[in-house]
């Protein structure tokens, strides 16, 4: 490839640091550094992949002729003509309501919010697949979250999951109403449930996504997670299939404030399964009584260790220090490959996604397969002996020393009542 005649420029107050346009680049020119993406000129080619992931469209070309030249074929040329009637037919973005006994799972609330921005910018409704037994108050509450619409099946036999007849149902929806986009919590039932319906429905589905994007020139979802072990960021295009469909972690995207105001139309189908058609049956239904398990994706604030804690002794430091601010601890992969801690505590690509309102990292080098989980935290403190470890391009607040002189002095902080304060804001200085 030639270089670009002009040079790649960004908006410096328009970046999030998210990381997509690092990922992006196949020359390893973009690197995140404080507060914002900086590019390598000697290494850039111009080739405009990175102005495609940008959410904030803080990446640019210095003039208009340029950028057409450099950048790629826009995604609607790649689209198969003898196609696009058929793929016209969908339309609408669904979110997919998970629920069990009326309590709604966060996730399907973080999904409307993100997905009324997608419809929004397609000009097209946002629903809500709500499948269960007496969930019309949940199918009440998704117009409170932005739905537009909500499709109901109430049925006993959904009353607890299954999946065989909850694809059925989804796929009964999903085929007489035809969504362009369907969008699936990424949980342990989620991740079940939207296999079984892309399988049947023959479309792609993108796992674990981070970024969704509509690409409107195309009407096409640009799907963006992490690949090659977290290395890379990888794009993802169903240009060929209906719906496009992913699903997302909890905690990756963000729920709107409810508006118990507005109003959601319900459309009610049926459900053509019989218990027979089942082949499984719920003999007994037993809560998690776990209650030990940390719940690590709503915590309001997270103390993480890594493996600069030198040993799992060093997670008791952690706790204590979680204990003194009200919160929870957490880990990085590399102290739970080493077996120092659980993987309930895991933070990160193959652990849990979070976004609490602080986030502690102690001995954490700030990895991209870590970052990714936890760099959406309102305030981020780093405390690490290397000036150069990467948790520190993240960070609100960083502390180069070892961590067992400056935990202890912060558990010491947390316990007199004032280091959540200042460190959030809430008062102190």
């Amino acid at each position: 490839m030639r270089k670009a005649k002009r040079k790649l420029q960004i908006i410096a107050g328009q970046c999030i640091v998210c990381g997509l346009c690092e990922g992006e680049c196949p020359f390893d020119a973009i690197h995140m550094e404080g507060d914002v993406a900086v590019i390598d000129y000697e290494l850039c080619t111009g080739c405009g992949k990175c102005i495609k992931v940008c959410p904030t469209d803080c990446l640019y070309f210095e003039g208009e002729e340029e950028a057409e030249e450099a950048a790629e074929p826009e995604v609607a040329e790649e689209v198969a003509p003898e196609l696009e009637a058929g793929l016209a037919e969908y339309q609408g973005v669904w979110i997919y309501i998970e629920q069990s006994g009326g309590q709604v799972h966060p996730v399907s609330w973080e999904l409307l919010g993100k997905g009324r921005e997608l419809a929004d910018a397609l000009g097209c409704e946002l629903a809500a697949m709500v499948l269960g037994e007496d969930v019309d108050d949940v199918a009440v509450a998704t117009g409170y979250y932005g739905a537009d619409k909500a499709y109901v099946i109430d049925d006993p036999l959904l009353a607890h999951y299954r999946t065989h007849p909850f694809a059925e149902g989804c796929l009964k929806l999903v085929r007489e109403y035809r969504p362009e986009i369907v969008l699936i919590g990424a949980t342990t039932l989620g991740r079940d449930l939207a296999g079984a319906i892309a399988t049947d429905l023959h479309t792609g589905l993108t796992a674990d996504c981070t970024g969704l994007v509509i690409d409107e020139q195309a009407r096409l979802l640009r799907q963006t997670r992490p690949a090659f072990g977290g290395n890379i960021m990888a794009t993802i295009l169903c240009k060929e299939h209906r719906p496009q469909m992913s699903t997302v972690r909890p905690r990756v995207m963000e729920a709107l404030a409810p508006d118990e105001t507005r109003q959601v139309a319900i459309v009610r189908e049926t459900l053509e399964v019989s218990e027979e058609d089942i082949g499984v049956a719920v003999e007994e239904f037993r809560p998690d009584a776990d209650l030990d398990k940390p719940n690590l994706q709503y915590a309001e604030i997270i103390c993480a260790g890594g493996r600069g804690l030198g040993s799992p002794r060093g997670f008791e430091l952690m706790k204590e220090l979680a204990d003194a601010l009200g919160g929870v601890m957490g880990a990085s992969r590399a102290t739970v490959d080493a077996g120092w801690i659980s993987h309930d505590y895991q933070v990160g690509q193959t652990g849990l996604t979070v976004r609490p309102r602080l986030y502690i990292a102690a001995g954490i080098s700030g990895a991209i397969q870590h970052r990714v989980g936890m760099q959406t935290a309102d305030t981020i403190v780093a405390i690490n002996s290397d000036p150069e470890a990467n948790i520190f391009q993240i960070a609100d607040f960083g502390i180069v020393g070892d961590l067992y002189e400056v935990v202890p002095e912060l558990i010491k902080q947390a316990k007199a009542g004032n280091l959540k304060e200042k460190l959030l804001g809430d008062g102190g200085t």
